[in-house]
């Protein structure tokens, strides 16, 4: 039996495990808890080494701890968790929605740096393909063209609304006056006040870009993918906001969300090879099997005067059994029958062969040794 017979469902098993892996790794850097998977890889690591090396009570203690770990990661991140399933559900699809049309966004972003060179606050909101509506309260709807007059209005400092969010959605200004949760992460915030802090609270929350005007300093802030930045060239505006609404599937080609994916190689890989990892140890690796070697006959301890001729067989079959994962690192060359000849000069010359005449450090067992019988050809000096 060939010790890597790995059959297409196999194949399936470590495909699938590696998906889910390199999907948790992309998960955990979204929602910042890198420090929680390199924890929880350790542990897994450590029941890994325990489950190999039959640890029974170690393993048995790992288990029940990582069946309490479920239920407290679920509770912790439930609302992460939820995203998670929102984007899962999202994945492929296209959004149906109208083409942004260019001088709608030339507008936008007019409108915007005009905010800003009068240092007057602002926060918009362009969702992208995952939904945003539960993270929204308040607020009232316009369902308006986008002028640079209203942008003017809704923000001024005698409105009513001028403290929240305005909603873009499909070339209309949707909803203004929203509040959006805010973000508790005071490294990525630097000096930014509450509307920076809702800007990127929703940016950890969801895809959606979102485009912070800071009346005291008079610059423009993006917040996505859970960071924070300040234009330093107002001119990129209009590019970020036009690369969004392509990823968005709104605006230009069309293109599957398939491909942030792409970027993440080397995580892929270390995903896949733990998965690989994983199943031959706890998969195949714990499998009992047997496994024949063929081994030399080694003869020692030959009395003074006596010389070996040659040995019958030269060669023998040991078979030895063990879990599967072991066979995989053990070589016939791991193995020596050694027979000591210190019986031959009183006439010796056919000695019996066991389990305990073969030499190896392995984590097998000798189970067999065919023939049972070696003779040695000698003569004297």
């Amino acid at each position: 039996m060939p010790l890597l017979d790995i059959a297409p469902t196999d194949l399936i098993d470590i495909a699938v495990v590696g998906l889910l892996l390199w999907g948790l790794v992309i998960w955990t850097r979204r929602v910042h808890a890198r420090m929680a998977l390199i924890g929880l890889a350790f542990l897994g690591g450590f029941y890994l080494l325990a489950r190999q090396f039959e640890l029974q009570l170690t393993a048995w203690i790992f288990q029940g701890f990582f069946a309490v770990l479920v239920v407290l990661l679920v509770v912790v991140f439930q609302d992460d968790l939820r995203r998670l399933f929102e984007q899962i559900a999202a994945l492929g699809l296209r959004r149906k929605a109208s083409r942004p049309e260019s001088g709608s966004l030339g507008v936008l972003v007019r409108g915007l740096r005009q905010l800003a060179e009068k240092r007057r606050g602002a926060l918009l909101v362009l969702p992208g393909r995952e939904p945003v509506e539960r993270h929204l309260q308040g607020g009232i709807y316009l369902d308006a063209a986008i002028s640079e007059e209203l942008l003017d209005s809704l923000f001024d400092a005698g409105s009513a609304g001028h403290d929240g969010a305005l909603v873009m959605r499909d070339n209309k200004l949707e909803r203004f006056a929203v509040h959006l949760p805010l973000s508790e992460n005071r490294d990525e915030l630097g000096p930014g006040g509450t509307r920076h802090a809702a800007a990127l609270g929703l940016a950890e929350r969801s895809d959606a870009l979102c485009l912070v005007v800071s009346e005291e300093r008079g610059t423009i802030g993006i917040a996505a993918d859970g960071r924070l930045e300040v234009l330093e060239d107002p001119g990129e505006l209009l590019d970020r906001v036009q690369g969004h609404l392509q990823r968005a599937g709104t605006t230009g080609k069309p293109r599957l969300a398939w491909g942030w994916w792409g970027r993440r190689l080397a995580e892929a890989v270390v995903s896949f090879a733990l998965a690989a990892a994983a199943w031959l140890v706890l998969v195949p690796g714990a499998a009992q099997e047997e496994v024949t070697h063929q081994v030399p006959v080694a003869v020692t301890n030959m009395p003074i005067g006596y010389a070996l001729v040659g040995v019958k067989p030269p060669v023998v079959a040991v078979t030895v059994a063990g879990p599967r994962r072991a066979m995989l690192l053990a070589r016939s060359e791991d193995f020596r029958l050694v027979i000591d000849a210190d019986l031959v000069n009183l006439g010796r010359r056919t000695f019996a062969v066991a389990a305990d005449s073969v030499r190896h450090e392995t984590d097998l067992q000798v189970i067999q040794v065919d023939p049972p019988k070696v003779k040695l050809a000698v003569k004297k000096e």
